[in-house]
């Protein structure tokens, strides 16, 4: 995870660093990131925006699965947010929707410079089957998860 001592005013200096939609566009496997998931329009992008203190880092929108590649942050050179498409993936054609799954299941199984999960519920929802897959995943993998209510 981001270390604690790191001075907040670091986040502000966030800048948009690449969005990827396969694995070798993705930067160099070295460093620390923190990844957001969760369902389509939860308010992944809108939660890294009040992170770092920008609005308009991360793109918002108000339809759901606009988030349609990995997009990379940079914090500095070696720390990074990354922007995961949401699952549920809204109206998009089925062949999209699996690309989104396999990309991000690669991802995770292979990143090795993933540090933690920050996962956003909407508190007007119930937890779906995917929020409990992805906290018992995070659970056996023994990576840190942070639920962030939206």
């Amino acid at each position: 995870m981001i270390e604690t001592t790191r001075d907040t005013k670091d986040l502000r200096r966030a800048q948009y660093l690449c969005s990827a939609h396969v694995a070798h566009q993705w930067p160099q496997d070295m460093g620390h990131e923190v990844a957001f998931a969760g369902r389509s329009n939860v308010g992944k992008s809108s939660a890294i925006n009040a992170i770092v203190g920008q609005a308009r880092l991360a793109r918002t929108s108000k339809t759901p699965g606009r988030t349609q590649q990995i997009i990379f942050f940079s914090l500095d050179s070696l720390y990074r947010l990354v922007d995961l498409p949401g699952y549920g993936y809204a109206k998009v054609p089925r062949d999209l929707q699996i690309h989104w799954a396999k990309t991000v299941q690669h991802y995770f199984e292979k990143r090795s410079s993933l540090r933690g999960l920050i996962l956003p519920i909407d508190i007007r929802r119930r937890t779906t089957a995917m929020d409990q897959q992805m906290l018992a995943w995070c659970q056996s993998q023994q990576l840190p998860v942070h639920v962030l209510l939206t």
